[in-house]
């Protein structure tokens, strides 16, 4: 009796890890679709590689007066790549450098011409990721919302243990890219900024 019954636990035990490692799969696959197909629409919209593009994104709403500091931790570059690009982006007209409180340093902020570019990358970040969602049923959309709020409030809490642990994560902050509004970050409903004010 007691044998089968370890049979059995272990029988469960290989399905549920083949289950978990197809899923994982599944979404690594899913991921790495979206991340391609992101990356290509803003790239193209912005006439910038994905990073630039993701700064201009990220000087809309997460760091929108920051310093070249903030906006490295946001984009997950180094501080002297993020001067570099900030320097480019200046060149193209997209931002400009206003002075701070500090009279020695100055923040990169976006020039009317970035702004819109910005909201046109937006679109298109909003756009790539749309059309694979728009044949799931209202129901399946309700259903992955939920799962997607979970698995970006897991994620948030390991990135923060990351930080807290002296490890930058990869590629900066999750957000970094997010348009606020549709997020409802300012409603209190943006799960990686629930799940951060709860850490």
């Amino acid at each position: 009796m007691i044998r089968s019954y370890n049979v059995g636990t272990s029988r469960r035990q290989r399905v549920s890890q083949a289950t978990d490692a197809r899923l994982a799969n599944l979404l690594g696959a899913l991921a790495t679709g979206l991340t391609d197909g992101v990356h290509e629409a803003t790239s193209t919209t912005a006439r910038l590689d994905e990073v630039a593009a993701a700064a201009l994104i990220a000087l809309l709403d997460f760091s929108p007066r920051g310093s070249v500091q903030r906006l490295s931790q946001v984009i997950g570059l180094t501080h002297s790549g993020t001067v570099r690009l900030v320097d480019r982006l200046v060149n193209a007209g997209y931002v400009t450098r206003m002075p701070t409180r500090d009279a020695r340093s100055r923040s990169p902020v976006l020039t009317a011409a970035g702004a819109r570019v910005a909201q046109r990358v937006r679109i298109a970040r909003e756009g790539a990721i749309a059309r694979h969602i728009g044949k799931l049923s209202a129901i399946e959309r309700a259903t992955l919302t939920g799962l997607s709020e979970r698995l970006i409030s897991e994620l948030t809490k390991q990135r923060l243990e990351q930080r807290r642990a002296g490890v930058l994560p990869a590629g900066g902050a999750l957000c970094r890219m997010c348009d606020f509004a549709a997020c409802g970050r300012d409603r209190g409903a943006c799960p990686a900024a629930k799940a951060a004010a709860a850490s």
